[in-house]
């Protein structure tokens, strides 16, 4: 027996008489429909009632259904359309990321891998690309630093350099990089070490560091405005005004460099090195930019101008490299342990022993405080002030103090941290030895 289609190519639906389709019979097939005839339609079809004679007899079962809705010009009489696409019923997805309990960074996909990346073998470094981006941001610890100290110039020469009579001023160019240091190093021991036991902002790192970059960047711009300035009326207000910032900037970057420690210590030793390195390639940074910049600029307004400039690129871009860590395998793998560290242990005292812990290492903490006491003792305040004997020096007088003051100190700095990469050897004696 042939299938029939559910559409009827008889049907008019130009016809104006549509008072007959407003139904849909249902016929056994046992009665002649307007010249149709009974081999026309089986038992079960569905046809419009126009093709139903009113005077049409026979024993066969009729019955009536509602009218279906119209699509187009054609009445759609198949049931299997009448079937619904999907089920109704509410959508349910398993496993869900709610009903795992998951933490807030993981259900926003920060921290969210594989858990096959922590199976095995630790994942590679490729290209030191976490390596290269903790060097940076080792140039951005020392930034504001390295950045007011080699512009020694531009503040006593140029802005505090006035023609007048005020003690004041005279006392200011005189000091310089001695309240330089004092208003610099204060701030930043201190917040440092208060950050390490209230940290500033919580447990995360993301608000401490990225907080901390945004202040710095603020200084910088206020800086460079203040260099488009003329300041020369009030040369005092711009000494304060800039010691003042050289507070703020230093109080942030105390967090700035704590943090960025922290973030370094999960993982493996080299890493803390990076910023170790990147700091002193800081200093050998700047002395370059300030020379390039003495060169290239016509006077020292200038000159200042594009060196604060420089800072403000390099602290932007430690904002986006850090945003970038997370995307990194490497990275993801040894945060995924150390958050996993604490939280198995986190039923434990949160408290460290921090007393415990000093005086395991006094030794070693002693050395560094020695080490740092003695170099910021001469530099910058003493070394900067050495002049030329010899005014015909092969090095001009204009360049004599970027040169052999910051750049050298700087570029041996930066080398006094890479040879012990390259070169090691095993000491045989303790420390209480050599003390």
């Amino acid at each position: 027996m042939p299938l029939r289609t559910p559409y009827y190519s008889d049907y008019n639906p130009s016809s104006d008489d549509h008072s007959s389709d407003q139904q849909y019979l249902m016929s056994s097939g046992s009665r002649g429909r307007n010249g149709h005839p009974d081999s026309s339609y089986y038992s079960g079809d569905t046809i419009p009632l126009r093709h139903v004679s009113s005077s049409a007899g026979g024993t066969g079962d009729i019955s009536i259904t509602p009218a279906k809705k119209r699509i187009g010009t054609l009445d759609v009489i198949n049931p299997m359309e009448q079937e619904t696409l999907l089920d109704p019923g509410p959508v349910k997805l398993a496993p869900c990321w709610e009903s795992r309990h998951a933490p807030t960074d993981e259900l926003n996909f920060k921290t969210a891998t594989p858990k096959g990346e922590f199976d095995g073998k630790p994942p590679v470094d490729r290209l030191n690309l976490v390596f290269l981006i903790l060097m940076l941001h080792g140039v951005g610890t020392l930034m504001p630093w390295n950045m007011f100290i080699t512009a020694k110039s531009y503040f006593v020469d140029y802005k505090l350099h006035v023609n007048d009579t005020d003690v004041s001023t005279e006392e200011y160019r005189a000091h310089f990089l001695s309240y330089l240091g004092v208003a610099a190093q204060v701030p930043n021991v201190i917040c440092n070490a208060l950050n390490i036991f209230v940290q500033f902002g919580g447990g995360t790192l993301t608000f401490r560091i990225i907080g901390s970059i945004i202040i710095e960047i603020i200084i910088f711009i206020v800086t460079v405005f203040l260099a488009m300035v003329d300041s020369s009326t009030w040369a005092g207000i711009f000494f304060y005004v800039t010691m003042t910032s050289v507070v703020v900037i230093n109080m942030a970057n105390g967090i700035y460099q704590n943090s960025i420690y922290g973030l370094a210590a999960k993982l493996p030793m080299k890493y803390s090195m990076a910023i170790v390195l990147g700091a002193n390639t800081s200093g050998t940074f700047t002395s370059l930019i300030l020379i390039l910049s003495i060169a290239a600029s016509p006077n020292l307004r200038t000159a200042a101008i594009y060196y604060f400039i420089t800072a403000l690129f390099v602290l932007l871009a430690c904002v986006d490299t850090y945003f970038a860590l997370p995307l990194i395998r490497f990275y993801r793998y040894y945060d995924r342990i150390f958050q996993k560290a604490i939280t198995d242990n986190r039923t434990e005292s949160t408290r460290p022993p921090y007393c415990k812990i000093f005086w395991k290492t006094w030794t070693q903490c002693f050395n560094v405080f020695f080490v740092f006491f003695v170099t910021l003792s001469i530099f910058p305040a003493f070394h900067a002030d050495i002049q030329p004997v010899d005014k015909n020096f092969v090095i001009p007088e204009k360049y004599f103090t970027p040169v052999t003051c910051f750049l050298c100190f700087n570029f041996f700095a930066m080398m006094g941290s890479l040879i012990p990469n390259w070169i090691k050897w095993v000491i045989s004696f303790t420390a209480y030895k050599i003390y």
